[in-house]
């Protein structure tokens, strides 16, 4: 799959140990630590602690699995490249802000390419492992992705940062740029539609089996 030509990430691949599923965490180190780490371990560390991170931003923002994994590592080339203009302890906030900026160029590169076809989703699902519990797990978070993906973006970044990712609102507000108070009127909003399309996939879902409302 090729990627869009940016040259703000144009740079060597990262290991292949970046695309390893990585534990959600957040920084482990004081800023005073942070900043007298050697180049090559505070990369690493942001890598280690952020990149699962950068990925569900990636997707909750509209792009494909595949997709969020190039754009990624994108991200974190970025970080590696511009490692001295990172601030110790605003790690996050660099990673988010140059995700939204590399979403933005592949949603670009989107609209000049094929979209997945249904076909194809269905195919990848198709492969399932046969463990119950596997397909569950599976279905469950294709179920959350779908109602995700149908709410609005402003509403939908601050649900999962807050409900998902366990941020305050006032990182939060940080991140993003906007008031507190704007955070919390997002953060309902985003709850309320995120119950009304459950509903909704609810009551099609008992219409096509003909069950009673």
């Amino acid at each position: 799959m090729s990627t869009p030509a940016m040259s703000e990430t144009d740079c060597s691949p990262l290991p292949a140990a970046v695309k390893e599923e990585k534990e959600q965490a957040r920084d482990a180190t004081s800023p005073d630590t942070a900043a007298r780490e050697r180049p090559e371990a505070r990369i690493r560390r942001i890598v280690e602690q952020h990149y699962d991170f950068v990925w569900r931003t990636l997707r909750v923002v509209g792009l494909t699995d595949a997709n969020a994994e190039d754009a990624a590592q994108q991200v974190m080339c970025v970080a590696a490249r511009r490692l001295g203009e990172i601030r110790a302890g605003a790690e996050r906030s660099f990673l988010f802000s140059t995700a939204m900026r590399v979403a933005a160029e592949f949603r670009r590169t989107a609209r000049r390419r094929p979209a997945t076809t249904d076909a194809d989703v269905e195919a990848l699902v198709a492969e399932t492992p046969s463990s119950e519990e596997l397909i569950d797990q599976r279905r469950a978070h294709e179920t959350l992705q779908r109602v995700l993906d149908a709410m609005p973006v402003e509403l939908r970044l601050v649900f999962v940062l807050f409900e998902i990712e366990e941020m305050k609102a006032t990182e939060i507000a940080e991140m993003l740029g906007v008031p507190v108070g704007t955070v919390s009127s997002r953060l309902r909003r985003g709850r309320e539609a995120f119950q009304a399309i459950v509903r909704r996939m609810q009551a099609a879902q008992r219409a096509r089996r003909g069950g009673a409302p």
